[in-house]
């Protein structure tokens, strides 16, 4: 089982090297657009569980390498699609 994580995490890690290489040489403009919805994106799954906490709901979002390139790729919308999903789930 840890060997196919390991085997994931390296493709993963891999297939982000090539998008990075591909943006960089695009525009560096897209690649700071990305990373800027990646950290608010993250942030903002950070305040939001805090929020959800305080009110002892249960529809908290952990923080991991999915919900990060989610919210990194979706922006706000895809924050919003995370919690939509999870609560859908819950139903």
């Amino acid at each position: 089982m840890q060997n196919r994580f390991i085997s994931f995490m390296i493709i993963l890690a891999a297939l982000l090297a090539v998008l990075l290489i591909g943006a960089l040489r695009r525009k560096a403009e897209h690649l700071l657009t990305f990373l800027f919805r990646l950290v608010t994106g993250t942030v903002m799954i950070y305040f939001i569980n805090l929020a959800v906490a305080s009110y002892n709901m249960e529809i908290a979002i952990g923080i991991n390498p999915v919900t990060v390139l989610t919210s990194g790729i979706l922006g706000f919308p895809g924050v919003l699609l995370l919690y939509g999903i999870n609560i859908v789930h819950l139903l």
